[in-house]
Order: structure tokens, then C-alpha cells, then sequence
């Protein structure tokens, strides 16, 4: 199983000490460096500014967001990227939820499915460039004949020759039908909270993409990318209660009530009367009670703390689970040396 060194998307500022994370990563042996975005930072800008620093690490987004550029425009950055790193991209994408892209992209929400279907095989068109690029489907016409149209637009194929057909895409997907869509026309899936504990619920959805005709790959090609932090440490308490606050934000904060992806999660998980009190909780404003609710037994499950010989332990079962790529949100150099021994 690889390592990969997960920066996420920026809060109210830029991180500091970045470059040096990174650089941390590569000297002790990680495999990937991946960035992400919600409503601030994008992912691809701080990928290409710390990746330049890099001769080795795969470079991932988890994830670009499909309403938030063109297919065509996401292809164009991860094929740039790709010349420019010398073929390390990884291009992870996901369709977010409909408070951001409504409410920040202005975009329809409708279909997720189709629409990720629909971006997928234009993003392979444009890296295969073995045809001028269309779509007949719905959500992104090419060429756009539609209402406004001048009815100049012609196929395009790129000026540029791609470095790689096959660069690799992988999605975020939580629901039954998304990660089987995953499964069936993607190379790797990125699950949010996914742990051991978990792998059960997913295992009937994988098993039916990887069946469907014409799928992509089998369960022995296909790359599961888990995000948890890790953290070696005697004294586990401190980390579960730094920790609490993420996972009421995503269980009970992201979203609206009625429609909440990661909620329904914990939800599938079997925490459907806690993932309820914190939702209402972070709802209300309440969030420290919110986090407070979060009970350590669940941090424990869907990270990966302890002393060595439990991190060591954790990190086999994870991998036994399915798990190719842990990745990681480290916070300090040390940290990721310290990891990179404790692997070793």
C-alpha cells in the first residue's frame, strides 16, 4: 500500500510551511502529493506551485469539482499539468453537493450520474485526441447548438498532444450507484471515511461496476484512495479531540438538512441517531456540542492513532480492506518522517 500526503484546501488563509511538507514527502518515500477544493482555494493552482518542487511524487486532485469548469477546461489543466511534471497527474474529480454548486457555481445540481458520465468520456476524448472532441449528451453539448448559439462551433481536437491516453481518473463517490459508477468507467475511487469497519457496505457497489459491461477495470486494477490522518502517539485523547470537530462538520454541518451526502454516510454506517443529534446540534449553531457528541470509538475507527505497534496493526488492516493508497493529512515534517519510520 502506498502513501500519499493529503494537503486538502486552504481555510480562511493560505498554509504555511507547505513547501517544506512536501518536500518532506518525497525524501521519505510517499507516492503522491494530492490537493483538494471546496468555495476558496482551487485544487490544481497549489498542485502545479508545490509540485514544480518534485521529481517523483504523483501529483492528484481530490477532489476538482465537475461543475466548476468545463470538461474540455479540466482536461486542458490535466494534460498541462502532465507535460509539466512529466506525465505524474492523477486527475481526481467529483460532482460536491448542490449548496456549492448552486449556490457558488450556478449550476444545476440535477443528475450527478449522467453528469459525471458525461465529463468522463469527454476528459478521455480530448486526452485520446484520436478524433475531434463531441457529445450529444445533455448536460454538455459539444458543440453547444442551443439556445444563444451562433451555430459556428465546430469539433475541436487539442492543439496539444497529450503526454498520456490513459492518464489516470479517479472519483469521489459515497452513494450505492456513484461508487459502482466509480467502479465501472474510472481507473480509482476516493472515498470520504471510508475504514475497515466500513469496507462491507461498499463491497456489493464496487462488485457491480467492475460486472457492468465495458467497465474499465477489475477490483485487482482499481486504486482505493482513503483519506484519515495518522498519528503516532502514547496519548490518543488529545488527536480524538482534535479530531471531533472535523467529523461533526461533515456528518451534521455540510449540506442542508434534507440532503447532506456525507451525513448519509454515517448514516449507512449505522450512526443514524448520532449523525441526527449532530446535525440538529451543528444546525443550530451549537458546534463544540456537536463535536462534542462524537464518540472516541468512531474517530478511532475512521483514523489511524496510536502507538507504533497499533499504528502498524491499523495501517495492515486497512490495506487487507482494500485499501492501495492511505492518504494523508500530516501536519509537520516530523510528522511525516515519523510515519515513514513507523512504516518502514
Amino acid at each position: 500500500m502506498d502513501l500519499g500526503l493529503q494537503l486538502g484546501y486552504w481555510g480562511a488563509q493560505p498554509p504555511s510551511g507547505t513547501a517544506e511538507l512536501v518536500a518532506a514527502a518525497e525524501d521519505a518515500g510517499f507516492d503522491a502529493l494530492f490537493t483538494a477544493e471546496a468555495w476558496g482555494s482551487d485544487a490544481l493552482t497549489p498542485l502545479a506551485w508545490w509540485g514544480r518542487e518534485t521529481q517523483r511524487l504523483r501529483l492528484g486532485t481530490s477532489i476538482v469539482q465537475l461543475s466548476g469548469r468545463a470538461p474540455t477546461s479540466i482536461a486542458m489543466h490535466a494534460l498541462t499539468l502532465d507535460h509539466l511534471s512529466g506525465g505524474r497527474v492523477v486527475l481526481g474529480m467529483g460532482v460536491s453537493g448542490p449548496q456549492v454548486v448552486e449556490g457558488w457555481y450556478g449550476a444545476p445540481f440535477a443528475k450527478p450520474l449522467a453528469r459525471t458520465r458525461e465529463v468522463v468520456d469527454i476528459v478521455r476524448q480530448v486526452l485520446a485526441r484520436e478524433a475531434p472532441v463531441t457529445n450529444d449528451g445533455p448536460h454538455h453539448p459539444l458543440p453547444y447548438a442551443g439556445e444563444g448559439s451562433t451555430g459556428l462551433g465546430k469539433p475541436l481536437r487539442s492543439i496539444v498532444h497529450p503526454l498520456r491516453a490513459d492518464l489516470p481518473i479517479w472519483l469521489g463517490a459515497e452513494g450505492p450507484r456513484n461508487v459502482a459508477l466509480a467502479a465501472e468507467i474510472a481507473d480509482g475511487w476516493l472515498p470520504l471515511f471510508f475504514s475497515p469497519a466500513s469496507a462491507d457496505l461498499y463491497r456489493p457497489w464496487l462488485a457491480e461496476g467492475f460486472a457492468r459491461p465495458g467497465a474499465r477495470r477489475t477490483a485487482a486494477t482499481f486504486e482505493i484512495a482513503a483519506t484519515c490522518h495518522l498519528e503516532v502517539t502514547d496519548d490518543p485523547g488529545p488527536v480524538y479531540a482534535a479530531l471531533k470537530p472535523s467529523v461533526a462538520l461533515y456528518m451534521g454541518g455540510m449540506g442542508a438538512k434534507g440532503q447532506n451526502f456525507h451525513h448519509e454516510v454515517f448514516v449507512r454506517m449505522g450512526h443514524a441517531d448520532l449523525a441526527r443529534d449532530v446535525q440538529e446540534l451543528y444546525l443550530e449553531g451549537r458546534k463544540d456540542e456537536a463535536a462534542a457528541l462524537v464518540p472516541d470509538e468512531l474517530v478511532d475507527q475512521l483514523h489511524i492513532v496510536g502507538d507504533a505497534a497499533k499504528v502498524r496493526e491499523r495501517v495492515a488492516e486497512w490495506e487487507a480492506a482494500g485499501v492501495t493508497m492511505l492518504l494523508l493529512s500530516l501536519t509537520s515534517p516530523d510528522e511525516v518522517r515519523r510515519v515513514a519510520e513507523t512504516l518502514a
